[in-house]
Formats: structure tokens, C-alpha cells, sequence
């Protein structure tokens, strides 16, 4: 995909090169959900990796960040209260430390002009997230920030955390090659801001408190499976940049993410009622839904069957 232009204006934060900060290694560090999955030797543990049902209810029920492979919730950042804008050379500095950083900035960057220009066509008020950046162990506003945790999005703080070894994992471990499939990752965090933005994120959240493990656990497939449909939404307000192969790859991803998949490899069985993100074919298909409209409209997941 084509994201060369990037913007030196955009909300970045980076704390990788700050060293290895203390209170992450226990629960007590306030990041439960994280901490705990940690425990699974998968980067993408957050999601559910494995069908280990009690770690994937703590994870739900008790973790503050939403991610492309993590389960969890949290209610909506408080206006006013998103990270600092850096910009300016801050953000060009972080933005250019290597490739996967300058494609997380292009990526975010893109992602940030287009739901801002389809908030203002819909008469809804925009805020832009930041784009956070850490290695190995970080701290977010919805507690530690841990590379086992693959990227994820608090919405305490409205941050996208990102520790860019994930993409290398994506590629190796996961098959998913390519710039566009990084950039769904991007995306796919962007679309759980559109949800916080919106309320579905608290109005979710609300239901979980109130429903079983099996009910929970099906309400946060909905979520996540509506934030790859925003992110081919994104993808489809960008198609002129789009280039051959680009959708493969990102479908690609969205395969080797699904909680089916995830799971078959982790254990050789699957554990449907303990699915968090939604299978393999779900997934693909939520994020081709949002490519094929680009209509923010059409990714309602949570009417109807999925």
C-alpha cells in the first residue's frame, strides 16, 4: 500500500530507550489481563491464544485494553484527557528509527485522516488518538504495556500501543507478509478507537458486567469482529493507494489471527465458547465486508448473526 507521505504533525509517544521499568513483573503492576497471559508463550496471548478459560475471563473481564489478538475492555477516555500531542520532531524521530516505525506512523497517520474526514460527513465530533510506541515493557493508562500482549489500545488514555517486534512476528511465526497486512494491525486498533468514540466499547463493556463467561466472551467477538470491518473500512476509503496483493495479505493476517486457528496451534483442539476475536472465517470476512463498502454503516456485528 501506498503510505509514503508521512505527516510530521501526528500524536506520537515512544518510550522505547527509557529502560526496563519496575512494577511489571505481577498482577499488582495494573495490567491484570496483560500479566496473566503473559503467561502463554504466544505473542498473541491476549486473544484468548489457547482456550485457557481462566485466563481468558480474567482477560475479558479484567484487562483495560482492546487489541487486534487480546480480549478485554474498558469504558470511554474522558475528553480532553488523550495523551499530549508530541508531533514536530518529536514524531519524526520516533517515526524514522526504522521501517516498521515509519509504516506504524504512515499507517496510523492515514487511519487518522480518514476518520476524521468521516466524522465530519456524519456531523460527529473527532478526537485523533496517539500512536504510543514501546519495546519489550511500557506502561499504558490501562496499566503495563508488554510485547506478550501484541499491540492493543487503551481507551483510558485513547493510545494505540504498539511494539513494532510485532510485525516481524506476524510475518514469521504467523505467515502474514506484507505492508498491508501491518497496516490492518494499525487499522484494527483504529477501529476500536472509532468504538470508543462512538460508546459501543462502554455500551459493551456494560453488558459484560452483567453477563456469563460463554455471554461475554461472545459480546467481545462482536466487538473485535466489528473493529476489522472498520479497518477495511479504512482500507476501502483508501483504495486508490491500494496496489496487487495488498487485500490477499491483509486477509492473510486476518486468517492467522483467528481464535480457531490460534488455537488448533496452540493446543490441537478448539474451545469455541471460549473464543474471544472470532474465527478465522469470521474474521476475514467482517474485514473484506469493511473493504468491499467502505461504509462505517455496514459493520454492525452486533444485530443479527455473525
Amino acid at each position: 500500500m501506498r503510505l509514503d507521505d508521512f505527516d510530521p504533525n501526528i500524536n506520537v509517544g515512544d518510550q522505547r530507550g527509557e529502560g526496563r521499568s519496575g512494577g511489571f513483573g505481577s498482577l499488582g503492576g495494573g495490567g491484570g489481563g496483560g500479566m496473566l497471559l503473559g503467561l502463554i508463550p504466544f505473542v498473541f496471548s491476549r486473544f484468548g491464544c489457547g482456550g485457557v478459560a481462566v485466563l481468558l475471563l480474567v482477560a475479558v473481564f479484567f484487562s483495560g485494553g482492546l487489541g487486534l489478538m487480546t480480549g478485554g475492555s474498558g469504558g470511554p477516555a474522558p475528553m480532553g484527557q488523550v495523551a499530549p500531542q508530541a508531533g514536530g520532531t518529536g514524531a519524526t524521530a520516533s517515526c524514522t528509527v526504522d521501517s516498521a516505525s515509519r509504516a506504524a506512523c504512515n499507517a496510523y497517520s492515514s487511519a487518522n485522516k480518514t476518520w476524521a474526514a468521516l466524522f465530519q460527513q456524519a456531523g460527529k465530533r473527532y478526537q485523533e488518538p496517539s500512536l504510543q510506541f514501546f519495546a519489550r515493557e511500557g506502561r499504558s493508562g490501562c496499566g503495563a504495556a508488554q510485547s506478550a500482549m501484541g499491540p492493543f489500545y487503551c481507551p483510558t488514555d485513547a493510545g494505540i500501543y504498539l511494539d513494532t517486534s510485532f510485525f516481524a512476528e506476524l510475518a514469521q511465526r504467523f505467515g502474514a507478509r506484507g505492508d498491508f497486512a501491518q497496516d490492518y494491525v494499525i487499522a484494527h486498533e483504529f477501529g476500536h478507537h472509532i468504538q470508543n468514540l462512538l460508546g459501543t466499547s462502554d455500551q459493551v463493556q456494560q453488558q459484560m458486567a452483567r453477563a456469563s463467561r460463554t455471554e461475554g466472551n461472545a459480546l467481545s467477538v462482536r466487538l473485535e469482529l466489528q473493529a476489522d470491518c472498520y479497518a477495511g473500512v479504512w482500507g476501502a476509503q483508501n483504495r486508490d493507494r491500494l496496489e496487487p496483493g495488498d487485500i490477499e495479505e491483509g486477509l492473510t493476517a486476518a486468517q492467522a489471527i483467528g481464535d480457531d486457528t490460534l488455537q488448533r496451534e496452540a493446543q490441537g483442539r478448539i474451545v469455541p465458547d471460549s473464543f474471544t476475536h472470532g474465527t478465522s472465517a469470521e474474521r476475514m470476512a467482517w474485514l473484506k465486508r469493511g473493504l468491499d463498502s467502505g461504509d462505517p454503516s455496514q459493520c454492525d456485528t452486533f444485530s443479527g448473526a455473525i
